[in-house]
Formats: C-alpha cells, sequence, structure tokens
C-alpha cells in the first residue's frame, strides 16, 4: 500500500512539474521591430518568443511590404527561427498613422477578402508565422484626418473572421488594442473575435500621450485613482467580459514621454506642461542623472517611476527595470499570454528591459 502511494505520488509530482513547464511556456515575450537586417544581431533573440516585423501597409488593398530593403530584413528575421526553435515571426500592418486606408479597405466584404488573400500570399512567400493588425482604431478617432466610422466594430470582426478562415489555424492572428476605456468600449466586438485570435496586445502605454496637456504616468501598472487608466484597469475589464487570461497580453514602453514647462508641484505629477519628446531606454542612463539635473521618484500605488528636473522644469516618464520587473510578476499572477513592448531597438542590447523581462519569468 505504502509503494503504491509513493508511485501515486511521484506521478503527481511529475505531472504538477509538466503543466508548470507548460504554463511557464504560454507567457511570451513579443517584441516589436522597426529595425533592419543587421540591428536585430545585437539584441539576444534567444529571449524572444516572438518578433513583429512593423510595419507593412495597405497597397490597393492588399498586405504590401514598403522596400526591397524590408523584405531583405523579414526573409532575415525568419531565418533567426533556425537557431531559436521557439521564436515566431510576424508581419504588422499599420501602426500610428500607418492605417488610413484601413477603414474604406476594410468596409466591403471584397475589399476584407481581397486583403485575406494577400495576408495568405505573403505570409507564405516569407515564411512568417502570422499577423498583428494595429489599426488604430476601428470606430473611434486615430491620428486626427484618418477616417473612422461607426460600421469599423462590425467590420473588424467580418475582417478577423475572413483573415481566420483563409489563413486557417496554422497562422497566428493577433491584433494591438488601445489600453484606454473609449478603446475599450467601443472599438471592437471582443466576445466574438477573441475566439479567433491567438492572443491581443494590449497597448497599455501612451495612455497619457503627446496630445496632453497634463503630465501623468503613461504607462502604469494600477490606476492611482478610479478614472486613471493603467495596465489592470484594461486587464480587469477584459477579463470580467470573460476573455481567457492567457490571451491577454500586457504592454511596455521602452521610452518617456516628457514634458516641458512643468511647475515644480508634486515633483511634476499631474501638472500643466507642453509635450516634447521622449528619450529611449538605452539613453536613461546618459540623461536622467543628478549632474544632468534630474531627479527620480518611484510611485509605489502605480508601480511607475517618473523623472523631474527642477532647473529645466522638465517632467518624464515611462518604464524602467523595477516597473517592467512589476508587470512581468503581474503576468505571471494572473496567467497572462505575457508582454509586448515597443519597441527592440529602444532597449539596451545586454542587462536592459528585455533581460528584465526574461529573469523575473523563468526564476522560480
Amino acid at each position: 500500500m505504502k509503494k503504491i502511494n509513493l508511485i501515486a505520488f511521484l506521478l503527481l509530482c511529475c505531472c504538477t512539474t509538466t503543466i508548470f513547464a507548460q504554463k511557464n511556456k504560454n507567457f511570451d515575450i513579443i517584441a516589436y521591430y522597426t529595425g533592419d537586417d543587421k540591428m536585430i544581431n545585437e539584441y539576444e533573440v534567444s529571449k524572444l518568443n516572438q518578433i513583429i516585423f512593423s510595419f507593412c501597409h495597405l497597397k490597393d488593398g492588399k498586405l504590401s511590404v514598403d522596400s526591397p530593403k524590408d523584405s531583405t530584413t523579414i526573409k532575415h528575421l525568419v531565418s533567426l527561427k533556425a537557431k531559436n526553435p521557439q521564436l515566431k515571426i510576424l508581419l504588422s500592418l499599420g501602426g500610428w498613422g500607418g492605417c488610413e486606408p484601413c477603414s474604406a479597405a476594410f468596409s466591403t466584404a471584397e475589399g476584407r477578402l481581397t486583403f485575406a488573400k494577400s495576408v495568405k500570399e505573403v505570409s507564405d512567400y516569407f515564411k512568417v508565422d502570422g499577423l498583428d493588425l494595429d489599426w488604430e482604431y476601428p470606430t473611434i478617432e486615430g491620428l486626427p484626418g484618418h477616417l473612422f466610422q461607426l460600421a469599423d466594430k462590425t467590420n473588424f470582426t467580418e475582417l478577423i473572421k475572413i483573415l481566420r478562415s483563409t489563413l486557417g489555424k496554422k497562422y497566428e492572428l493577433s491584433f494591438a488594442a488601445g489600453g484606454f476605456q473609449k478603446y475599450l468600449d467601443e472599438s471592437v466586438e471582443w466576445k466574438k473575435i477573441m475566439p479567433l485570435v491567438n492572443r491581443v496586445n494590449i497597448m497599455s502605454y501612451d495612455l497619457v500621450n503627446g496630445y496632453s496637456k497634463v503630465t501623468g504616468h503613461h504607462t502604469p501598472l494600477f490606476s492611482t485613482t478610479p478614472t486613471e487608466e493603467s495596465v489592470d484597469k484594461a486587464v480587469t475589464y477584459l477579463l470580467k467580459l470573460g476573455i481567457p487570461a492567457e490571451k491577454l497580453v500586457i504592454g511596455g514602453a521602452f521610452y518617456t514621454r516628457t514634458w516641458k514647462n512643468v511647475e515644480n508641484i508634486n515633483n511634476g505629477l499631474y501638472q500643466s506642461g507642453q509635450h516634447i519628446e521622449g528619450v529611449s531606454f538605452k539613453n536613461f542612463a546618459t540623461t536622467y542623472t543628478e549632474a544632468n539635473g534630474w531627479k527620480y521618484f518611484w510611485d509605489d500605488k502605480a508601480k511607475a517611476p517618473y523623472w523631474y528636473n527642477e532647473s529645466t522644469k522638465t517632467f518624464a516618464t515611462g518604464d524602467d527595470i523595477a516597473s517592467i520587473k512589476a508587470k512581468t510578476d503581474y503576468v505571471k499572477s494572473k496567467k497572462l499570454g505575457g508582454i509586448m513592448f515597443w519597441e527592440l531597438p529602444l532597449d539596451t542590447t545586454r542587462n536592459g528591459l528585455v533581460n528584465a523581462i526574461y529573469e523575473v519569468k523563468t526564476e522560480k
């Protein structure tokens, strides 16, 4: 009897270890990438599960690679899979300002079918693993001047349907979603499209963006007030809709949003200012220094850093090692699908944000 119990116990341990390993595999580290075929070689690709080439665009209603240079880059990215069996390469359509014709092109069944067939053709040619749709945004205003219409919401659903039926189950299909409440409420039919896609990449950054005249956390993990946007606010909303946790991927920002003319009140947080160009994470160490007049602050409720320069009255917000580790812990605790980020060339090539995500992901 004791021997049988021991065997059963060992089998249980074995199964538990296998289940844990499988769950760990579900945590994907996903890099958006706008670089070329040379730059990618500087990074630790072995720590990534997906590279999303950014961006392809619409040309005559079809998925189009913009240039011979882009073609060379895509082919090289695909070649990296030989040494990295965990790696998948996706093409992304659109981006901020890159989907101007999308609303019109996807407004008819014929237009959607034309696009879906072109995606299959391009994917087969390059031997990529799938498509990420980065339409900013269906139904609501994105870049000023771009067409958006109420019908986009159902048209997006129909687009997902025809893409899945055309691509079959073999290809990955994901989309980048605004991480703010208006998008979550109005842009897409969540319950209809999520069974058809592998994941949604929640752009839980730029939540305070370049159009804002008031500073704030642009990529906080948690909201500090009921109305403040955050990673957790978006994730909680989608989980309550019944979206499977493993299909939710949260976003990290490898750059700061920055404002000038910010008064030294509350160390510049939640103050009026004028938005200016931010800084890439790879330049944090030489930019946000005490010698340059910067002070570092940590909002423990938001789990987000910020910087203020009293002498220049400048404020900055973004992700750093501490906040990206907090986001990674959050993904593990909620059993989400992983972390994506904008974008790989903004990171340091070693011991940066990707490495921080990977370390927390793989620790026991």
